[in-house]
């Protein structure tokens, strides 16, 4: 059995897999998006848009829209899939390789999205901080930030077993007749920085017989809801919602998700969340 292992950026797997694990393919976070664009005027600016999984919906929807992402990969697999789209989809999509924490496009938006956790990819204070300093630049005096983060469970952090890898993909069959398997695991705990080593295993068998492990293996820092709300407070951001699922639901102790929804702060800030 090969092994292979790699980051986001450095393996054409990720991007080729993608859209076939029913883990992404089924997230409830679509919908919510598309809301918050249609109800904004103006273009809207995706960070960390991947394969185009929530920007290509916005713009059948009718809005204007810039995907940016770091991943050759990952852009390339999407403008497969916008080329695929109707012309008046695709003349609303610009597609952008930029890192997220040190981008210039020289644009404004009305709303700027970092959805799928994209966010919790930035390890370090600085790193989040300017990323922050680069939305904005980029939003508009009225114009709304949206980032989504997973809610810390605290019983998974305690749990010894974190090592082993657990299944969240049963086998699937891909339509070149691979079947796909996938599991994950945390390899290290880092407590102390908040931050996991995580590893995203997929299993590949062809038809021809051969086998792959193929290994995505990244740093994963994870939040705390006042956390977000001091780090967004320190770039001159207010939160004017917090959500605990895509349903818009209130954020409790079960809540899967912390969505925030975030503007520019203004003479009327203070708001208890």
């Amino acid at each position: 059995m090969m092994n292979k292992s790699g980051a986001y950026n450095d393996n054409p797997f990720l991007a080729e897999y993608y859209d076939y694990v029913p883990v992404y393919e089924n997230r409830k976070d679509i919908d919510f998006y598309k809301k918050y664009a249609r109800d904004s005027e103006g273009e809207i600016l995706e960070m960390g848009c991947g394969t185009g999984r929530i920007l290509i919906p916005i713009a059948r929807a009718g809005r204007n829209i810039t995907g940016l992402d770091l991943s050759d990969y990952m852009l390339e697999r999407c403008k497969e899939k916008v080329k695929k789209e109707s012309g008046e989809v695709q003349r609303r999509i610009k597609l952008v390789k930029r890192d997220m924490s040190d981008f210039d496009l020289s644009k404004k938006f009305n709303l700027i999205i970092i959805p799928f956790r994209a966010f919790q990819h930035l390890l370090s204070i600085e790193d989040q901080l300017k990323c922050l300093e680069c939305v904005d630049k980029h939003l508009n005096d009225n114009g709304k930030l949206i980032i989504d983060f997973f809610q810390v469970n605290m019983s998974f952090l305690t749990n010894p077993d974190y090592k082993v890898e657990k299944e969240d993909v049963s086998e699937i069959k891909l339509p070149d007749g691979r079947k796909l398997r996938r599991t994950t695991r945390i390899a290290k705990q880092h407590r102390a920085e908040q931050c996991n080593e995580t590893e995203i295993i997929y299993y590949i068998i062809h038809p021809q017989g051969k086998k792959e492990r193929l290994v995505q293996a990244f740093p994963f820092r994870y939040f705390f809801r006042y956390e977000v709300i001091h780090l967004l407070a320190r770039r001159g951001f207010r939160v004017v919602d917090l959500f605990g699922d895509f349903d818009a639901s209130e954020l409790n102790d079960h809540s899967p998700e912390m969505i925030f929804v975030a503007k520019k702060r203004g003479p009327n800030s203070l708001k208890r969340l």
